[in-house]
């Protein structure tokens, strides 16, 4: 299964539109996962001409989302766990609340957003992806989404991009 990960979109705001390079990857997606920081339900609208979309909510995210997505989802794919949180809270960093989340289940992949730095490693035997964002890189050179695969193995990569339309 293809899945596309994003978070911190911010639209509007951030972007109009959602970048090219995103979606010439959503057209291929089985799923998506959003981990929060939409800003408006017409991302959902967006997002889900291409495939079914699953995510939680973020800091910025006002009551339309909250209503439509929870603080933290779990998401069986292909007997994998995957976690997904924002991330978002008071001190600590934004990695050690989003394992915190999960503290007790046992998760393949935890998937969060808010820091707006890609990041892809293990914590223990639990994989971290953050996917950056693909419309607000904030000082980072590059915008960014990422890619899990999921079959009997878990194959996951964060694409980098410098161009948002």
């Amino acid at each position: 299964m293809k899945i596309i990960v994003v978070a911190d979109t911010h639209m509007p705001g951030k972007g109009k539109q959602l970048p090219s390079r995103l979606i010439k990857e959503l057209e291929s997606a089985e799923l998506i996962i959003h981990a929060g920081d939409w800003k408006s339900m017409e991302v959902h609208s967006m997002l889900t001409k291409y495939a079914e979309v699953e995510g939680v909510y973020g800091n910025v995210d006002g009551d339309d989302i909250k209503e439509n997505f929870a603080l933290k989802e779990i998401i069986d794919v292909a007997g994998h766990k995957i976690g997904v949180t924002h991330g978002h809270g008071d001190k600590k960093s934004t990695e050690k609340r989003a394992i915190e989340a999960f503290e007790g289940e046992a998760m393949d992949v935890i998937i969060y957003g808010h820091s707006h730095i890609p990041m892809l490693k293990y914590f223990k035997k639990t994989l971290l992806f953050n996917p950056g964002s693909p419309t607000d890189k904030r000082t980072l050179p590059y915008y960014s989404f990422g890619i899990l695969e999921i079959d009997q193995e878990v194959r996951s990569e964060i694409i980098f991009f410098s161009d948002k339309s």
